[in-house]
């Protein structure tokens, strides 16, 4: 016997009873924000998605009234530091409602704050187990950092204050140190952020034999905490660590740090501070120069007064041994006349007493002719 037909209204009035019979009035519900949308009368417009390994589970859509969204945001803004949005894992009180001409949905009651909080902390915590164990957390301070960095590839937006600051304190420094950099665009926050800046560092890998790039910055400045969270990716943290360069970053405000910034070389909190640091590297190479002159121009000075004082006493010793060369040769030489003196006294003598000896042999013959 074939069933009695029924309207489609009659169906969905019959499916909405049945629902507010078997169902409880409220559920607490853990799901992601696919997607948040604010009407113009203050309501708020949600998909709630439950996904797998990328896939996606389960979805529905939610509704939060003007009056409930209103107070529901001031609590999560207060307590988390951001606005709600969509990406996000939240722990909602909600119940369900059927209407006969837009279906099934779910009315958004109470969001907990701390839930969300909690589920950044633990993936977070989860990246970070993950790239220690890989052995990426120090892999990119294996560089030694050069002693002046004269040349910078720079990531950030050119758009980004952050990054403005960094380029007016390099360009503006007082000593008129010289520093050549260039821009790689990406942009710094927002679901484009990651492969942007992961493509920039690419990009930069490509031109290193070219460029000769001795440091690679990443800047961007303040901002909310979910705002920084593209710094958090395991993809983006992994290329900065296998970065050919040293990375340094300066991307948050005093409380923030990311896990970009644990896998950077060196981790500094704002783009001013970044470069400060490059300018201090300058400066304590400046000084050693000078530590240097110095210390040559005193090491000169101290060789050249022992080489004077050598060589006085060198011209001493060769003055005395020239005079006592001078007296011995002086010695020698009369010696040398006393002693001819003497030969020709003799021979004299000698020569004296033959001629005596012959004029008396002369006399002695005249006499006897």
């Amino acid at each position: 016997m074939q069933q009695q037909a029924i309207s489609l209204l009659s169906l969905n009035e019959l499916i909405k009873s049945t629902l507010d019979s078997h169902l409880a009035p409220t559920y607490w519900v853990i799901a992601e924000i696919g997607e948040l949308r604010a009407g113009v009368r203050g309501h708020a417009y949600l998909d709630l998605i439950e996904k797998s390994e990328g896939n996606i589970l389960a979805k529905i859509r939610g509704n939060i009234w003007s009056y409930t969204y209103q107070s529901i945001s001031r609590k999560f803004e207060s307590t988390t530091g951001t606005a709600l949005k969509g990406g996000m894992n939240i722990m909602a009180l909600v119940s369900v409602q059927f209407h006969e001409l837009y279906g099934i949905s779910l009315v958004v009651k109470d969001i907990d704050p701390n839930f969300t909080l909690g589920e950044r902390a633990r993936k977070r915590q989860e990246i970070i187990s993950r790239l220690t164990n890989e052995g990426l957390i120090d892999l990119n301070r294996q560089y030694v950092l050069p002693k002046v960095s004269q040349k910078i590839a720079i990531i950030s937006s050119v758009t980004a204050a952050g990054y403005g600051d960094f380029i007016n304190q390099l360009d503006q420094n007082p000593q008129r140190y010289k520093i050549h950099y260039q821009l790689f665009q990406a942009a710094m926050q927002g679901k484009d952020a990651v492969p942007q800046i992961i493509q920039a560092i690419q990009q930069i890998e490509d031109l290193l034999m070219e460029e000769k790039f001795d440091l690679l910055v990443i800047v961007r400045g303040g901002g909310a905490q979910t705002d920084l969270d593209c710094f958090d990716d395991y993809e983006l943290a992994k290329t900065i660590a296998n970065a050919s360069l040293p990375v340094v970053t300066g991307i948050g405000h005093e409380r923030d740090e990311s896990i970009a910034d644990l896998v950077a070389h060196t981790q500094l909190k704002t783009p001013t501070a970044v470069a400060s640091f490059i300018l201090s590297g300058f400066r304590e190479f400046e000084d050693s120069l000078h530590r240097n002159l110095v210390a040559i121009e005193r090491r000169t000075q101290a060789r050249l007064k022992a080489e004077e004082s050598g060589l006085t006493d060198k011209t001493h010793l060769i003055t005395n041994l020239f005079r006592q060369k001078l007296n011995e040769s002086n010695l020698s030489l009369e010696r040398y006349a006393q002693q001819a003196r003497r030969i020709s006294l003799y021979r004299t003598e000698k020569e004296y007493l033959k001629c005596e000896h012959l004029e008396q042999n002369l006399k002695k013959s005249l006499t006897e002719d």
